[in-house]
């Protein structure tokens, strides 16, 4: 089965930084988008940033650009999403998921809008992790 299991989350103040891992089973990236998504409670799921792991392309969502990054180690089969200067705002529970589309229809799509309708995702969305920002 396919599974990508976000983990890392927890509680910090604002200002501060966590690192989130996503790592992938059952399938191994083969040129597919990582993606990393959250949802905070009374919306939609939103996509933060995704990466190509087949050139390493990255693209953010405008609210998160310059303070999250996202990374991935491919023999490792796990994508990361560095967050720093985190604001409570962020607060959300965060997954990822791998799409056949490319990053330029991903960022198009889904990266300046909310909700993620239509994307068809490898697997099903797991439990993700929770991130919470004291202020």
């Amino acid at each position: 089965d396919v599974q990508l299991q976000a983990s890392g989350g927890g509680l910090v103040q604002a200002g501060g930084s966590l690192r989130l891992s996503c790592a992938a089973s059952g399938f191994t990236f083969d040129g597919d988008t990582i993606g990393w998504f959250r949802r905070a409670p009374g919306k939609e799921r939103e996509a933060v940033a995704c990466i190509s792991s087949s050139d390493g392309t990255t693209y953010y969502r405008d609210s998160v650009r310059g303070r999250f990054t996202i990374s991935s180690d491919n023999a490792k089969n796990t994508v990361y999403l560095q967050l720093n200067s985190l604001k409570p705002e962020d607060t959300a529970v965060y997954y990822c998921a791998a799409s056949r589309i490319s990053t330029s229809e991903f960022r198009g799509r889904y990266l300046n809008t909310v909700g993620v309708t239509g994307l068809r995702i490898l697997g099903s969305w797991g439990p993700g992790t929770q991130v919470t920002v004291s202020s």
